[in-house]
């Protein structure tokens, strides 16, 4: 291969610290006070309000430019079916969020609505979700259980759930925790809190919705062997409800276990199928729809709900339901789990809504989706609908039927309005356990991630333990406090990172102005008479005695023993000092003259502490703050103590490549003084160590024996 040309440079300047570099920057010391701040940020202008109008409604700024000619084809097409995804999706996601089906349109309806006036993204598709689901299954289970409704039966003698109570306060309940949960949204989006997304990284966010897949797929074992299992709540709650499924499954209803295995395999191959003739096929077959269809049509005609005990959807009432406020009584029960869910939601939704804006060339604001789906769940939560955030499933199949704009989304509401108003009863026949299957076959995506975890042990063991620990987690902790408790594991794994860095020497590259770590290369030599220190993360109160340890480690110098030593031996000097004088005091004229002269020479030679240092310790250490982007009082009173204890015994300590907030944050911090002044700051590691050279040039009869040859440099 042809070596690749080199362009040489020379630069001819002084060295320069730290304070001839602001000398000659003009560095500015005005700032901004909070005050002026505060009143730029409140400042109203025409330009000002017209881009606040356009970032609020999006739509206003996008609309007007729709191309009906570019995009109006495959908006249609893209809307119709997701909207024909979204009636099989939203009714088997409602039942996961333990209130009836018809609630599930809902929420694909008004939503989608919402957002289609307030989004930034072109391709996501809002509505229900798997995840968030089963978390607000969760809440409802807890604060509305079967328990609460039960009536005594005179009939059977018998107790039995009050079916129609237990919904009505079931979507009370879910009503509460949505629009709580966009409360949390819109004020975190109003207050630029949109970054907060970054601490769910891609491991933690693969490994949650893994092991809230698995939450999902346990709560629906009920429908697919048609059993009655008790509900838990709390950690470790779906380990009790997997040993109780177990339990009960002698009393599975055979026909409902036919339905499932059929719906199953039907749905499976029929996807398997779609995926083969996907590139030839103009849109993709709505195998979820024609499995309702299907199953809707059997149900009626066999009227398996009677013969066999099917358990089926039963009365979906056509229109829509009138808003209502949601109770205020239960937003003290579910403000933990409405955090939560509006985290999760928006860190799911912004994931997506990024891949697809990188793909395709335009910006999602990450701050107006929060705002934006904020006002999807507190405007839902009145009109009865529960908390939604983007499907990936839906997504896709918006995205490869040539879905270019927020329209397609809209279009997929006005489907759904049509089937909840006119044709939403004829699906009251369909058996539960047909949207069990559904659920259970729209998993498999989130199924494939177990393949993260080879993939992440080759790549980088840390996300790989995040992954394999969140999904942990989640499992025994439940989604909502497993969410939590991975967040702080993922927060400690960056703090053990910095407790824990590469603690390098640095050498130079022969003929360069660049250092690197002398372990790593073969050509890298050091720099005689200087120790050049590196830390590969920032310096504060965690690390800060371990970056003093690892100094003295690396340096073989013990600074601890060199002092004591050197504190000794000059207590020695003064006691043999005061001796001295005494007996200089107790002689007389002659004997003080001659006699105490010699004896106080050899005594003084006994102790004397040279002032020479060892030839053995390098004249200077340069610390590499580069990688430092914050120091606290803690990090700068290391650095203060470093510099103390080896100026102590004779070696010159610099500082290099330091941030201007680093620099700010030694000014703050104390550690400049009248003796140590902005000269021992760097801006590079090659000034400081021709600082150090040239000082020790003029300290030496003999430098040019430290010195680099001046080709090196």
């Amino acid at each position: 291969m042809e070596e690749r040309r080199r362009t040489g440079y020379s630069v001819h300047r002084e060295i320069l610290d730290e304070g001839a570099v602001d000398e000659m920057a003009e560095k500015s010391d005005s700032k901004t006070s909070l005050s002026e701040k505060v009143r730029k940020s409140m400042r109203c202008s025409g330009p000002r309000l017209k881009s606040c109008l356009l970032g609020s409604f999006p739509v206003v700024s996008w609309l007007p430019r729709y191309s009906i000619r570019e995009n109006a084809l495959g908006d249609l097409i893209s809307g119709i079916s997701v909207g024909i995804m979204q009636l099989p999706q939203g009714m088997a996601y409602a039942l996961l969020a333990s209130v009836p089906p018809v609630f599930g349109l809902y929420s694909s309806f008004y939503p989608v609505l919402i957002y289609f006036i307030f989004g930034t993204s072109k391709h996501i598709s809002i509505g229900t979700y798997a995840v968030m689901s089963v978390m607000i299954g969760g809440v409802i289970e807890r604060l509305a259980p079967d328990s609460d409704f039960m009536d005594w039966n005179n009939v059977t003698n018998s107790s039995m759930v009050n079916i129609a109570l237990r919904d009505a306060e079931r979507v009370r309940v879910a009503a509460a925790v949505t629009f709580m949960s966009g409360i949390f949204q819109i004020l975190l989006g109003l207050v630029q809190f949109g970054f907060v997304v970054t601490y769910l990284s891609e491991p933690l966010v693969r490994g949650y919705t893994t092991g809230a897949a698995i939450h999902v797929i346990v709560s629906q074992l009920k429908y697919t062997f048609g059993i009655n299992p008790k509900r838990f709540n709390g950690p470790l709650s779906l380990i009790y409800t997997v040993l109780e499924i177990c339990s009960i499954i002698p009393q599975t209803n055979i026909g409902t276990l036919v339905v499932s295995i059929v719906a199953i395999i039907s749905l499976i191959l029929a996807k398997e199928l779609n995926a083969y003739f996907s590139k030839k096929l103009p849109v993709p077959i709505p195998v979820e729809l024609l499995g309702v269809v299907v199953a809707t049509l059997i149900s009626w005609q066999v009227n398996l709900q009677d013969k066999y005990g099917v358990d089926v959807v039963g009365l979906i009432p056509s229109g829509l339901q009138p808003p209502v406020l949601p109770t205020a009584s239960l937003f003290g029960q579910v403000i933990g789990d409405a955090f939560a869910l509006a985290v999760v939601g928006y860190g799911i939704a912004i994931s997506l809504g990024r891949i697809f804006a990188l793909k395709y060339g335009y910006k999602v604001d990450s701050n107006q989706e929060l705002v934006a789906l904020g006002l999807c769940n507190s405007i839902g939560g009145i009109f009865q609908c529960f908390a939604v955030s983007c499907s990936m499933s839906r997504t896709m199949v918006q995205e490869s039927t040539g879905g270019k704009t927020q329209v397609a989304g809209a279009l997929s509401a006005i489907i759904i309005l049509f089937i909840t108003l006119w044709i939403g009863t004829l699906f009251e026949d369909l058996p539960k356990a047909v949207l069990a299957a559904i659920i259970f076959v729209n998993l498999h995506g989130m199924m494939k991630q177990f393949m993260d975890i080879p993939a992440l042990w080759r790549s980088n063991k840390v996300d790989m333990l995040i992954w394999v620990v969140t999904f942990i987690l989640t499992l025994l902790l439940n989604p909502d406090l497993g969410l939590a408790a991975a967040i702080g594991f993922s927060m400690l794994t960056v703090i053990f990172r910095t407790q824990l860095p590469t603690y390098s020497i640095l050498g130079q590259v022969p003929d360069t102005d660049i250092y690197r770590p002398l372990e790593g290369y073969n050509q890298v030599k050091r720099v005689p008479g200087i120790l050049i220190f590196r830390s590969s993360a920032t310096l504060y109160f965690a690390n800060a005695e371990m970056y003093q340890d690892a100094l003295g480690e690396k340096s073989g110098i013990d600074i601890t023993k060199i002092l004591s030593a050197k504190k000794k031996l000059e207590a020695k000097r003064k006691r043999h000092e005061k001796k001295n004088a005494k007996k200089a005091a107790k002689s007389n004229a002659v004997d003080m003259e001659e006699v105490p002269e010699r004896e106080n020479q050899q005594d003084i030679a006994i102790i004397e502490v040279e002032d020479e240092p060892d030839p053995s310790l390098p004249r200077a250490i340069v610390l590499d703050l580069s990688p430092v982007n914050f120091l606290d009082t803690v990090g700068v009173k290391a650095l203060r103590s470093i510099q103390k204890d080896y100026g102590e015994i004779g070696i010159e300590v610099v500082l290099a490549g330091c941030q201007t907030g680093v620099v700010d944050n030694l000014q703050t911090g104390g550690f400049f003084n009248d003796k140590v002044t902005k000269s021992c700051l760097f801006s590079t590691v090659h000034d400081a160590v021709l600082h150090c050279q040239s000082a020790r040039t003029q300290s030496q009869d003999d430098a040019m024996h430290y010195e680099i040859p001046a080709t090196h440099l």
